[in-house]
């Protein structure tokens, strides 16, 4: 694995993270993973698909929580056991999450995909906002909707991404401290971020080896 490289990315809603991803993912000629990530979860596990559609980036209660971790921890997490159906998902969608890492060079989208991968050596988690004017434009163009419906998107998506990153790792959601690179798309652009990330890729990887 030490050969791969894998770079994680946050994002905020209307930001341009997933368009940065798959253009990065795009320069360094390896695949990007967001909604895929679903599909090969579903595929691993044998669980059906629109499990993961459903619960795709939303918490789960305590209980079930600390069910996930205890097990996992005690490494049962490839049979799944008799396990409550958001335990089941939430671990094949962890396992596939360290699976791809193991085996390709790639970026992954959202999923706490930085907490999942911790322990992987060559991870560059990264977190993408920007400024709420700009994503709301773009949340406008993307989806052709007005004012009001972007900024109500966007609130509410970031809401369930922050409870969702919050609530499975130890980290907070947008917070500096829990990624390696925060860029502000509204200050560099999409290529800018693209160029950023690539360039800070390379800058680890040197500090490591030196």
């Amino acid at each position: 694995m030490k050969g791969n490289l894998v770079i994680t990315i946050g994002r905020q809603c209307g930001s341009g993270g997933r368009k940065i991803g798959m253009k990065l993912a795009e320069k360094l000629g390896v695949k990007c993973y967001d909604k895929e990530l679903l599909t090969l979860a579903a595929k691993n596990s044998g669980l059906a698909q629109e499990l993961f559609e459903t619960h795709d980036e939303k918490p789960t209660n305590s209980f079930l929580y600390s069910l996930v971790m205890d097990t996992y921890s005690m490494g049962y997490s490839s049979s799944y056991l008799d396990m409550p159906l958001n335990h089941k998902v939430f671990l094949a969608q962890f396992d596939t999450i360290k699976k791809l890492a193991s085996e390709e060079s790639c970026v992954i989208v959202g999923r706490c995909a930085d907490y999942a991968l911790a322990d992987f050596p060559n991870v560059v988690s990264v977190f993408i906002w920007g400024e709420d004017k700009d994503k709301i434009e773009s949340l406008k163009k993307e989806h052709q909707v007005d004012d009001a419906k972007a900024k109500d998107m966007m609130i509410k998506t970031d809401k369930k991404r922050s409870s969702y990153y919050n609530y499975y790792s130890s980290k907070k959601w947008g917070d500096a401290k829990s990624y390696d690179l925060c860029i502000n798309s509204s200050a560099v652009g999409q290529d800018g971020a693209v160029k950023m990330i690539l360039d800070f890729a390379e800058a680890k990887q040197a500090w490591k080896n030196r």
